[in-house]
């Protein structure tokens, strides 16, 4: 596997360093608002789940690129392409929920999200079953996300959840 698995499962976590190098400061309490959710897990339960899940993705594709003999040939276009398609979808999730701090466009890219992994799956699933199947607990995370981001979206849209300019009341 070394070195280029270690490639393959060090490759997903570009994006989340890189948000972390964008908005550090904003990640830890990206859940925390006027009403708590109460099913959002904790931030560093989040780091866990997320790099759990980057990691796993990663040794995924290596999987999937192994069987295919390696290499960089047309085998490896579409099950590697649409992953990496589903990858950069995936960091951009990350930079609309932390960095530029809007639920509605996150909501809308994770339903992509959810699409293109369901596809990368079954695209991966005859060429390396596993590999498939350890996109499993990734499509039940982006479902737990997907809930979390809805409900930031539906209260960013609510009147009494919105700055108010100063000497206003909000009714």
């Amino acid at each position: 596997m070394w070195p280029q698995g270690a490639i393959f499962v060090a490759l997903p976590h570009l994006g989340p360093v890189l948000v972390w190098l964008l908005a550090p400061h904003r990640i830890s309490g990206w859940c925390d608002g006027p009403r708590k959710l109460p099913w959002c897990p904790p931030h560093k339960v989040l780091l866990l789940v997320w790099t759990t899940i980057y990691s796993v993705m990663g040794y995924a594709s290596y999987l999937v690129w192994k069987d295919l003999g390696g290499g960089f040939g047309r085998p490896l276009a579409l099950p590697l392409g649409l992953y990496a398609v589903q990858l950069a979808i995936s960091w951009t999730v990350l930079i609309l929920l932390f960095a530029a701090h809007t639920p509605g466009l996150a909501l809308l890219h994770l339903l992509l999200l959810y699409g293109l992994v369901v596809s990368t799956a079954l695209i991966w699933h005859p060429i390396n079953k596993l590999a498939a199947l350890l996109l499993l607990p990734y499509l039940a995370w982006l479902t737990v996300t997907a809930s979390i981001t809805y409900r930031l979206w539906r209260d960013s849209l609510c009147s009494e959840h919105q700055p108010q300019p100063m000497g206003q009341k909000s009714d």
